[in-house]
Formats: C-alpha cells, structure tokens, sequence
C-alpha cells in the first residue's frame, strides 16, 4: 500500500521525471496554457502554484529558487513581473486543470493545465471586446 507516499514517478528515473517537470512549467509559464496527460497535469499543479508563490514574495532568493526551476531568466522574469502580480490578494489555486478526452492513440486521458485569470482581467477583456464592437 501506498499510504502517504507522494509523487507520481511516471515509469521514469529521478533526474529524468525532474526534466520532465521543468519542461512543462516553462512551457506552461511560456505559453499559459498547455495540453498534457492528467496524471502530468495534476503533478505539474504543485509545481508551477509554487513558482507563483515564489513570484508573489520577490526576493532575489526566491528569484533564484524560481531560476533553479526555470533555467530561463526571461521566464523568470515573466514569473515575477506578469503573473505573480495578478495574484496577489489570492492565497492559492492559480491554475486550473480541465479534462480533455483520451488521447487517439493511446487512450490516455488528455488535459489542459492554464493559469486562472482573475475576474477583473476578465472583465477588462470584455470591456474591451465591447468597445471594439460598438466603433464598427
């Protein structure tokens, strides 16, 4: 039994599973949203909420903490300057995982992991989408 055991090892060794994370928190960071497996998503969660926790207390260790993961100063900085700043009165559940389907040829469970925006954004965006209709 796996009582209070952690982690998904994924079929994959240590150093391999920690690439394997990296990757997808910066293409997740990169891109905002991304298309993985479930079981991928749902560990890549933890991660990439604490990269945003990182961003919210902006020190220069927990720029390096977030540069440990990141291995990209650009990304880092995005981390710091974009996102974190938009959740800043949040306390946790910055990212959303929505079910996809299963994958053609494997039949895996497919999802998409993206960060939440909050309603003020949202609301800004359809502002915006409405005035854009209104002058044509």
């Amino acid at each position: 039994m796996r009582h209070k055991v952690r982690g998904r090892k994924f079929g994959r060794e240590r150093d391999h599973r920690r690439l394997l994370m990296r990757n997808l928190v910066s293409s997740l960071v990169e891109h905002g949203r991304i298309n993985t497996t479930q079981t991928k998503a749902k560990e890549l969660r933890g991660l990439a909420e604490r990269l945003i926790t990182y961003g919210k207390k902006d020190t220069i260790h927990y720029r390096r903490l977030a540069y440990k993961v990141l291995q990209n100063r650009d990304l880092v900085k995005k981390v710091f300057d974009e996102l974190a700043p938009r959740y800043l009165s949040t306390e946790g559940g910055y990212t959303r995982v929505l079910k996809n389907g299963y994958r053609k040829g494997d039949s895996a469970p497919m999802a998409i992991i993206e960060f939440v925006e909050k309603e003020e954004t949202l609301a800004k965006k359809e502002k915006k989408i409405k005035t854009k209709d209104l002058t044509k």
